[in-house]
């Protein structure tokens, strides 16, 4: 069936009002939904408001803290620890970069240490944060086991993605990548289970350590240019667990398969402010002038962010595309909350 496009501010209003009526803050729940629609915008579908409903889940099942009690020590100059106390990853991350700021606006560098977290989104989210403050961000967070090693056949890391954004003279258009290690994130494959839809060779694998394209049958992905993006979520494994307290691979906590137990996920999040080495106004002008040199090499070169930019200009004037499926679903939770539907008309 045909997708429908919405409005992004009505999708904002309907799932704040769903959190707050599952019990979060109001605070918080324009945090989780901002930060959603705004993933939807860019067109990162597989970490935006499809998500409402799997965050809805846990949060009925108490595996996600509503009221969490955040805590920040700061442990050095420029470093310090956020724990999570199990409440939304969105929320606690967005906190943990607003200290990573304030710590690099004192010392030139600011570094959060993330524990007891959830799923936090895209973690693009979070090196863009840094970059409205004038600032380089970068953010790194885990998963857990859906990607065979290079040269096995059983998922270990997860997708484990990495997040890099530099400011430009266009505020709104930072130069940002935001990638996972995998070839494609999960939630792409979850999507794809959903949808029914087919499954491009190469991506995942069965049981058996095949190739398919079966996405009921895929149960692990492939890491991104094999033992490069098998040895890059192996680092970042240990930047967001060990680095943490927190645990690695696959000792953590399913996302869709343990939905009654929490997920106790690490992160991490550098705040570096240009000022104390070439300048902030240096770096800005840098990343424009770099955007358009690279121009010139090619009709269809695009910098690392421009994807996202350029779907968002399509998105906030045609509306974001909801499928079917994940219409129904937002209509069963509506209806189980006592919440009035989506307005899709």
């Amino acid at each position: 069936m045909a997708d429908q496009n919405i409005d992004h501010k009505k999708i904002t209003d309907w799932g704040v009002r769903m959190f707050v009526r599952m019990g979060v803050p109001e605070a918080d729940a324009e945090t989780i939904v901002g930060s959603l629609v705004k993933t939807s915008l860019w067109g990162i579908d597989s970490h935006g408001i499809a998500r409402v409903t799997h965050y809805l889940t846990r949060l009925e099942n108490g595996t996600i803290n509503k009221t969490p009690k955040l805590g920040f020590t700061k442990t050095a100059g420029a470093t310090g620890q956020m724990e999570g106390d199990d409440g939304h990853g969105i929320v606690i991350m967005t906190a943990a970069t607003n200290h990573a700021i304030g710590m690099a606006r004192e010392a030139g560098v600011g570094v959060v240490g993330v524990s007891n977290s959830s799923h936090c989104g895209a973690i693009g989210l979070y090196s863009r944060q840094v970059t409205d403050a004038g600032m380089v961000g970068i953010s790194f967070t885990h998963a857990d086991a859906l990607v065979v090693p290079a040269g096995g056949y059983k998922p270990f890391f997860g997708t484990n993605p990495i997040s890099i954004a530099f400011p430009t003279e266009n505020n709104d258009e930072p130069i940002c990548l935001d990638m996972a290690t995998s070839i494609v994130p999960w939630n792409y494959m979850m999507n794809a289970k959903r949808e029914k839809t087919v499954v491009p060779l190469g991506l995942g694998v069965d049981k058996d350590g095949k190739d398919s394209t079966n996405a009921d049958e895929i149960v692990a992905l492939k890491p991104i240019a094999d033992y490069k993006g098998y040895a890059l979520a192996f680092m970042i494994d240990m930047l967001c667990g060990p680095l943490n307290g927190m645990n690695f691979g696959p000792n953590m906590t399913s996302m869709y398969k343990d939905l009654h137990k929490k997920r106790k996920l690490g992160s991490l999040v550098l705040a570096i402010d240009p000022a104390r080495f070439g300048g902030r106004d240096t770096i800005r002008m840098a990343g424009t002038a770099i955007i358009n040199q690279v121009r010139t090499h090619g009709d269809n070169v695009l910098f690392p962010g421009q994807p996202e930019y350029i779907k968002k200009q399509e998105r906030l004037k045609n509306g974001i595309p909801v499928s079917e499926a994940v219409l129904q679903d937002f209509h069963n939770w509506s209806v189980k909350l006592g919440v009035e539907p989506i307005q899709t008309k």
